[in-house]
């Protein structure tokens, strides 16, 4: 028969040994070598795990919300996505304006469309200074004026803010958009084009319908140079020049070249003009009373060449255009307001220079 083991009472170091041993390897089973975590700690470390594969998906999510962010910033600073922003913030005359005579009808029409439907092609703008300037949408920016008088709703306006400037990109994006939405007429070409070189955008003209009618034909890039002299030699004494149509306009152009002008500007200056076929009947009246120029016998051999030589500005605001050609040279004084005095002077001096 085995001998029974006869059991002593641990002494006390013997029970804080265990003790210790216990605190240092947590078990469930006290009597386990291996050491094993307590239910709390089994808990906690699930919910890593779980929180992990969250981790997962949210990265996902968050790595596609930053490309959409990268996206949006792209778009916004290409000046493609709409802004709302305040009418008292906007030059509607940062740059000359192309369109001369508004159809009050037409505006009507927008008018009870956007009280309808809203504004659905925003305005372009470009930041100048704490505001911005008016590229394009001087219609639509017209009728959100008007609109705002009575409504608060039209207190701001939908806008692209690009990055044009005052420079060429702002012209081309207007004259661009009006020919797109509703075309300019002749004149409109020609005068714009004028005024671009006056505010010293384009050296002359010839470069500023190039670039601004870079779409058109050559032919009509002609035209616009065409009714560009127009606006320059009667510009301020027509009265309806937007009324002129094509074939006028090149009559005109042709008669200037022969040496007109005078002829021209005192019929305007003198006459009393009603409506657009009063002042055509005027203009053709005095192109009949204009020595018509011999035409030279053309011989064969290479076109002459005409050269166009670089404007030259004057203080009062003025400019000076010139052309080159083997056997002449032609100046051109666009200066508003002056007197025959004045002119014959400058030819005198001119004489002068020459002799």
């Amino acid at each position: 028969m085995a001998k029974r083991r006869r059991l002593a009472t641990p002494d006390t170091a013997k029970l804080e040994e265990l003790e210790a041993g216990f605190a240092a390897k947590p078990s469930l089973n006290p009597f386990d070598a291996t050491a094993s975590a307590p239910p709390i700690a089994q808990v906690a470390a699930e919910a890593a795990s779980l929180n992990g594969m969250t981790t997962v998906t949210d990265r996902v999510a968050l790595a596609k919300d930053q490309n959409d962010a990268a996206l949006w910033r792209d778009a916004q600073s290409a000046g493609l996505v709409a802004e709302m922003l305040p009418l008292d913030q906007i030059d509607a005359e940062y740059i000359r304006r192309d369109r001369m005579v508004e159809d009050e009808e037409a505006m009507a029409e927008l008018l009870e469309s956007l009280r309808v439907h809203g504004l659905r092609t925003p305005i372009e703008v470009t930041r100048n200074g704490e505001g911005f300037g008016l590229i394009s949408g001087f219609r639509r920016l017209d009728a959100f004026r008007r609109l705002a008088q009575t409504d608060q709703r039209f207190l701001s306006i939908p806008a692209f803010v690009r990055e044009a400037g005052s420079g060429q990109g702002a012209y081309v994006s207007m004259v661009e958009e009006n020919e797109l939405r509703s075309n300019l007429s002749p004149y409109e070409r020609g005068r714009i084009a004028v005024l671009a070189v006056g505010q010293g955008i384009f050296d002359s003209t010839e470069a500023a319908v190039d670039v601004l009618f870079a779409a058109a034909s050559k032919a009509k890039r002609s035209k616009v140079r065409s009714f560009a002299m127009v606006h320059e030699a009667l510009g301020d004494l027509l009265q309806h020049p937007v009324a002129l149509s094509e074939k006028a306009g090149l009559k005109l152009a042709a008669a200037l070249r022969g040496g007109a002008q005078t002829k021209l500007r005192e019929a305007l200056a003198e006459a009393d003009v009603f409506d657009p076929k009063t002042e055509w009947a005027v203009l053709e009246d005095a192109m009949k009373a204009s020595p018509q120029p011999h035409a030279k016998k053309v011989r064969g051999g290479r076109p002459q060449q005409v050269k166009p030589l670089k404007p030259v500005k004057l203080d009062g605001g003025g400019v000076l255009h010139g052309e080159l050609s083997p056997d002449e040279v032609r100046i051109r004084v666009q200066l508003p307001g002056l007197s025959e005095e004045d002119a014959n002077e400058l030819l005198r001096q001119l004489a002068k220079h020459l002799n």
